[in-house]
């Protein structure tokens, strides 16, 4: 069984940082893409940032130069580091993975997803 589980959400001030950690389980991490999405509330989830298995990245371009995805698959997780956070920032994130090797910012054709992690930015 395919598990994903987010950690290292929290509240913070805008111009701080944050790093959330997605830990996989049940599936061959390094075989497949990770992807990081979030949803604020009323709003669709979007995507933010994903990693290949060549561990190629791609970004959002309203986190390009601030949000750094990486991948350790000795560990089995995939990382979200955010720096200069903003309040627009702010939503619950969430970790992916699919049955491919490349990253895609459709959501349906991500299949496993995580409970997720709250990200608050506000002074």
């Amino acid at each position: 069984q395919v598990q994903l589980e987010e950690s290292g959400g929290g509240l913070v001030q805008p111009g701080d940082s944050l790093k959330l950690s997605c830990l996989v389980t049940g599936w061959p991490f390094g075989d497949y893409a990770m992807g990081w999405f979030r949803q604020a509330p009323d709003k669709a989830r979007e995507f933010v940032a994903g990693i290949s298995k060549n561990k190629w990245t791609t970004y959002a371009d309203s986190v390009k130069g601030r949000f750094s995805i990486s991948r350790d698959n000795a560990k089995n997780t995939v990382f979200l580091q955010m720096n200069s956070l903003e309040p627009s920032d702010t939503a619950r994130y969430y970790c992916a993975t699919r049955d491919g090797t490349t990253v895609t910012t459709v959501l349906a054709s991500w299949g496993y997803w995580g409970q997720g992690t709250q990200v608050t930015v506000s002074s």
